[in-house]
């Protein structure tokens, strides 16, 4: 599923795209997405691929396309402080994003059936708040993964404000993942081909909408074959964080404000418009279809009329090189990280309020 936006050179351009094309269109959405770069959860050897509208797959390593994400990220219409169950979770690559805008007062939390890619999960979101400078420039939820059947989950778990399932529900399993809905809360899933918001409006009311369409994998159901009764899935406790860490988040949400009032002209999150995006508009027009053939993607032939077009593009892309070339942008400065390393501090306190990074 995807190639409904075309390929970007990086992940700032993939972003432009599907701003174009309209499946980003919150600011807070773009800034998660533009924070979190997707290519840093594709295994080495595959990140070409990552800027490309197109789902990936590699043993039980799976990144939905784009395209998806967008939409699911926008119609969940997250919020500082709420609770979030990512069912399905894998690469943590969603449920990272989510925290960024949840902010450290959330719950993010999420069940993934395959140990194998919560270690991955584990690990990609340790290399995201050990490395990225995005995790200074964002209050964060972090989230918690735990390797289970989301079909098993226990009957007397909390309920959650938001919930996106990663998988294909039938509907015999509808009501089962309503039941985890708060009241006034949002379900994003994919119903028969559909992906689907669903509000919870009362105990026993919901209000439906389908986004688009979509082809995902079913939910696994657990096997019964010896009679067994499955073991109940038990999601993270909703835990109150300590004085220290509260005084953390209070002092890095001061010193950040500081910085912010100190260099006024680095807020502005949006990129300028680059020539080339007109050649983009148009050829975000077709939309391809791609199979999973075992573990490779197969697109299908495209026609005369697209041929043409990108021919066009080249011409285009040419001449706009001729007029003005583009400027390389300057490397982003950690100015919150700065002004920490500057205060007359204890090294022990100062490697505490950066969350023990080293760069």
């Amino acid at each position: 599923m995807g190639g409904a936006v075309s390929a970007g050179e990086d992940n700032d351009d993939l972003i432009d795209n599907l701003k174009e094309a309209q499946y980003i269109r919150t600011d807070r959405v773009e800034q998660a997405f533009r924070a979190i770069d997707r290519g840093d959860y594709y295994l080495d050897g595959y990140r070409d691929n990552a800027y490309k509208d197109l789902a990936w797959k590699h043993g039980n390593i799976h990144l939905s396309a784009p395209c998806i994400y967008s939409e699911v990220m926008e119609a969940l219409k997250l919020q500082q402080g709420l609770s979030f169950l990512n069912l399905g979770s894998g690469t943590g690559y969603l449920s990272t994003m989510v925290g960024l805008i949840i902010g450290p007062f959330g719950v993010n939390h999420g069940v993934e059936l395959h140990k194998d890619v919560v270690e991955y999960a584990k690990q990609r979101l340790d290399d995201f708040i050990k490395n990225s400078d995005s995790f200074d420039r964002f209050e964060f939820c972090e989230p918690h993964f735990v390797v289970g059947n989301c079909l098993e989950i226990s009957s007397d778990s909390h309920q959650y404000d938001r919930i996106y399932c990663g998988a294909g529900v039938q509907k015999d399993h509808e009501n089962y993942m309503k039941i985890l809905l708060k009241v006034g809360g949002i379900l994003v899933m994919p119903i028969e081909d559909q992906l689907t918001q669903i509000t919870r409006t009362g105990q026993s009311s919901w209000e439906s909408k389908n986004i688009l369409a979509v082809s995902f994998a079913p939910l696994v159901p657990q096997s019964r074959t010896d009679g067994c009764k499955p073991e109940a899935v038990v999601l993270p406790p909703l835990s109150v964080r300590s004085l220290q860490d509260l005084a953390r988040i209070y002092i890095r949400r001061t010193l950040r404000n500081l910085t912010n009032e100190e260099q006024p002209a680095r807020n502005n999150t949006q990129r300028a418009p680059q020539k080339r995006k007109r050649r983009r508009c148009r050829r975000r027009r077709r939309i391809n279809t791609y199979v999973f053939v075992g573990n490779q993607l197969i697109p299908q032939p495209m026609d005369s009329e697209e041929d043409e077009c990108i021919e066009e593009e080249s011409k285009e892309e040419e001449q706009e090189k001729d007029i003005e070339p583009v400027k390389p942008e300057e490397p982003r400065v950690n100015h919150l990280r700065d002004k920490i390393l500057s205060l007359p501090l204890p090294e022990s306190l100062k490697a505490y309020l950066l969350y023990y990074r080293e760069k």
